[in-house]
């Protein structure tokens, strides 16, 4: 349950103009937060902020070392601070097995939902470990794919398994300077991805059938990154997983 802030806190989302991140950027402005939204598609972000006057809509491909840098500093510019990053910004990649997925695909999936992911969590440490009083909290989007993979997502899923190793990193270099980080990981939770792999219609399973999986409403999922990031200074909710009742996770294949 969220509860009300005491002083007004500045969180950056990325990938905020869908999905996860759209519903958790309004979920922290409703909050309270002041948010520094991050995405390639402007009209996407202005949508999402909906005119609240504590939101920026900062476009930004986290590939691009310049556009991150940017984006951080333009939210340090306008507010003071980052207390909170939501590191979200992420893409599916291609439906492959290792044998045949192409280098320019492997590389290009790898770039947004791992290198852009490390970008924003060097950038966000950065500023964390510069402002007084120092520190802050780092959320990474990690997946159900870093515990479980699905069928032909090799990419993804090294990706999301990449993430856990990068969580933990960063949790573990942040302790001098009061900054944490955890990860959530998310099954099925109803965004435009689960239509990608067919969640709705029939999703591959392990054993080659096609199976119709539950799903649940993307703002129970974001109610869960808000709690994490409401959590006091003196605690770390190192991981989080969530997913939907009945889907086929534990026990997968």
């Amino acid at each position: 349950m969220s509860t009300p802030q005491q002083v007004r806190r500045v969180a950056v989302v990325t990938g905020a103009g869908s999905g996860i991140g759209r519903e958790v950027a309004r979920q922290m402005l409703a909050d309270g937060y002041r948010v520094a939204l991050a995405g390639r598609r402007e009209a996407q972000l202005k949508e999402t902020a909906g005119g609240s006057p504590d939101s920026l809509v900062v476009p930004c491909d986290v590939t691009r070392p310049g556009d991150v840098e940017r984006l951080f500093e333009t939210a340090r510019q306008q507010w003071g601070r980052i207390d909170v990053l939501f590191n979200n910004a992420g893409v599916f990649g291609p439906a492959a097995g290792v044998d045949e997925i192409s280098l320019e695909d492997w590389n290009a999936t790898l770039a947004v939902n791992l290198t852009g992911s490390m970008l924003c969590a060097a950038a966000a440490v950065r500023a964390m470990k510069a402002q007084e009083p120092q520190g802050g909290r780092i959320i990474n989007n990690g997946s159900i794919s870093a515990h479980s993979p699905r069928p032909r997502t090799v990419a993804y899923t090294v990706t999301k398994h990449a993430m856990t190793g990068l969580t933990k990193s960063i949790e573990l270099d942040g302790r001098g300077y009061g900054i944490t980080c955890g990860q959530i990981d998310i099954g099925n939770t109803a965004t435009e991805i689960m239509d990608t792999i067919g969640v709705g219609s029939g999703a591959l399973q392990a054993d080659g059938s096609r199976r119709i999986e539950p799903m649940f409403p993307v703002a129970d999922a974001a109610r869960a990154v808000l709690m994490m990031a409401n959590m006091p200074d003196s605690a770390s909710v190192g991981s989080v997983v969530v997913t939907a009742a009945g889907m086929p996770f534990i026990g997968r294949g």
